[in-house]
């Protein structure tokens, strides 16, 4: 019985090392560096989330790469003094360098949508506070 538990807390323990090494390579990528690079370069987000815009651990999605070339599709969770929010990009990778193609910041509970790359708030207003 309790090499049967050693057993399985081994597996939980491994499993649960995998998964934190997932989510710190993606919070580490190059494509989630340029995301939060433009995050915290918008006036926008600056007036939403306040100063300074941390990253939050769990950063979700799928980056692949071939040689010099990649994709990636990221959710980011962020938060700065006045609140948080997801910050969600798709980016290429061409010849050696990332480019956003979508960078959008969404308030919790979408409570705004903000295009980075538009410079806009894609609902045309922001959310009374």
């Amino acid at each position: 019985m309790r090499k049967a538990l050693l057993g399985l807390l081994i597996v939980v323990l491994f499993g649960g090392a995998m998964v934190a090494t997932v989510f710190s390579l993606l919070g580490r990528s190059d494509a989630c560096a340029l995301a939060m690079e433009q995050a915290r370069a918008s006036q926008q987000v600056k007036e939403q989330l306040g100063e300074p815009l941390e990253q939050g651990l769990f950063v979700t999605g799928n980056i692949n790469l071939s040689g010099g070339s990649g994709r990636a599709q990221l959710a980011i969770p962020i938060s700065g003094p006045k609140g948080k929010g997801t910050l969600y990009i798709v980016a290429t990778k061409s010849m050696g360098v990332w480019k956003a193609d979508a960078l959008q910041l969404a308030g919790n509970g979408n409570s705004f949508r903000i295009d980075l790359l538009q410079g806009a708030d894609s609902r045309g207003a922001s959310p009374s506070r």
